[in-house]
């Protein structure tokens, strides 16, 4: 198999804030892997709460999936191998995302069906995702969800943990003016202290927020379990559930599990995350990273599985340079195209960046 690798700058439509950063921009590096005439792509983005910048992702896959992929005859016992965890176990779980996503790609394009069929579901998934509303000023987010609300989202995600925890509930509030009948969503990544937490989700359920994704700093899944314990709202805990170890751990413990495939290593990883959670009455959301439609692509495949869908990171982008699962209506989606489905976008206004 022949890999190519080639690495993009993803400008952001504007700076998205949370409690512990902005962002503006992200580098992303594409993975193309061939075999015969055919072949698969893949995304992973740079990210610094990850540690991997764009020359790590390259240095390591030039310097492992290379030789690794070398080391199989196609990529269907490739595929299998990587989903039995026979491959490396040093590379980063969003490096083994993006080597996953290339050779599903190649291989349901091999097959001619799409990915969802390679993973068992036979009606390509959709879903209503929910579209995120950074930390900014209440008349901000107001007109944000407005906005949004009219163009056919029904979901709302607002970030939370400013510096003042009662800024975070005028925020909330503001929102839920605007856009009355959306679903909402709090992401404080983290921000709140747990003092601060026992106050702040009484005043969410109050204004009819669904569920909070992780109110405390990770690094104590015990203090996060104790606080969904007697939480009015339910609690789904995203940093402190980076696999499936931490999933069992907090299987049952807390209301949800966020489910993001560079975190967790990939559609594989998260499958087996779903059978953890399975009965246990921890629901399934799925989450991502600002990427682009390619990025993204892989985990709407999985979104029948989900309670929560939060697959919003290419609506981000200020020039998504792939097409092929929607979003901008509010809903994502996967066609019946072989592979992953997605495509060049159509036209890059000379900026050189299509694949």
């Amino acid at each position: 198999m022949k890999v190519t690798l080639r690495t993009v700058r993803l400008e952001l439509s504007e700076p998205l804030r949370i409690s512990r950063s902005t962002m503006a921009a992200r580098d992303a590096v594409w993975l193309r892997v061939g075999h015969g005439a055919e072949h698969g792509w893949g995304e992973i983005v740079s990210s610094v709460y990850y540690g991997l910048d764009a020359g790590t992702i390259a240095r390591l896959l030039s310097e492992v999936a290379a030789p690794e992929l070398a080391r199989f005859p196609d990529p269907e016992t490739s595929l299998a191998a990587l989903r039995h965890e026979a491959w490396r176990p040093d590379v980063p779980p969003a490096v083994t995302a993006g080597i996953e996503s290339a050779l599903l790609d190649l291989c349901g394009k091999r097959a001619g069906v799409p990915v969802h069929r390679l993973l068992g579901t036979a009606a390509p998934p959709s879903a209503e995702t929910a579209r995120t509303i950074g930390i900014t000023s209440p008349g901000r987010a107001a007109a944000q969800a407005d906005r949004l609300a009219r163009g056919g989202f029904t979901v709302l995600k607002v970030k939370a943990g400013s510096p003042d925890p009662d800024d975070d509930l005028e925020r909330v509030r503001a929102v839920r003016a605007a856009a009355p009948r959306a679903r909402l969503l709090l992401d404080p990544n983290g921000g709140w202290t747990a003092r601060d937490a026992a106050r702040l989700l009484a005043r969410c359920a109050e204004l009819g927020v669904e569920a909070v994704e992780q109110p405390l700093a990770p690094g104590d899944p015990e203090a996060l379990a104790r606080l969904a314990e007697g939480s009015p709202v339910p609690i789904v805990a995203d940093e402190d559930a980076a696999g499936p170890e931490d999933a069992r751990r907090l299987a049952g413990r807390v209301q949800g599990v966020n489910v993001k495939l560079a975190k967790c290593g990939g559609v594989s990883a998260a499958l087996r995350i779903a059978e953890i959670l399975a009965g246990s009455g921890t629901e399934l959301m799925l989450g991502c990273l600002t990427a682009s439609t390619l990025g993204i692509a892989p985990a709407v495949h999985l979104a029948d599985r989900a309670r929560w869908t939060d697959l919003d990171g290419h609506l981000l982008l200020a020039h998504d340079p792939w097409s092929g699962i929607g979003g901008a209506d509010g809903t994502v989606r996967v066609s019946r195209s072989p592979g992953l489905g997605v495509r060049p976008a159509p036209g890059d206004g000379g900026t050189g960046r299509r694949p």
